[in-house]
């Protein structure tokens, strides 16, 4: 499988971010953990982590190996689940679409019968 071409541009990147100077490269080591650790919280708390934790880790990769390969292997592991979404048959996607809606309808069904509030009271 092919580098994807952000990681090709990261490492462009990094040589040119090795010239900044410390303060700079500092302020994206300080950011990079903010926007991490933030990501990491966002695993269990409401937020786009699958968003955010990558942009953390571009940033740290700039100064981190180590957090250049683990950006790197969600890269690709993004391509691959990527690849796999268009591999899927008609099949599949009527079968996932009827279970959203029955789940859904289910919901609804639940929220009248058990007199489950969907609005908040105003």
């Amino acid at each position: 499988m092919t580098q994807p071409s952000l990681v090709e541009r990261l490492r462009e990147q990094r040589e040119r971010h090795m010239e900044r100077s410390k303060i700079v490269r500092a302020g994206f080591v300080v950011g990079g953990f903010t926007v991490l650790l933030a990501g990491i919280a966002m695993l269990l708390l409401p937020g786009p982590a699958f968003v955010v934790i990558p942009v953390g880790l571009a940033m740290l990769s700039l100064e981190f190996a180590w957090a250049g390969r683990l950006l790197e292997a969600a890269l690709v592991q993004a391509e691959k689940a990527q690849q796999s979404a268009k591999e899927t048959t008609t099949a599949q996607r009527v079968a996932v679409a009827v279970a959203v809606v029955l789940a859904v309808a289910a919901f609804v069904v639940a929220a009248i019968l058990w007199d489950i509030p969907i609005l908040p009271y105003v």
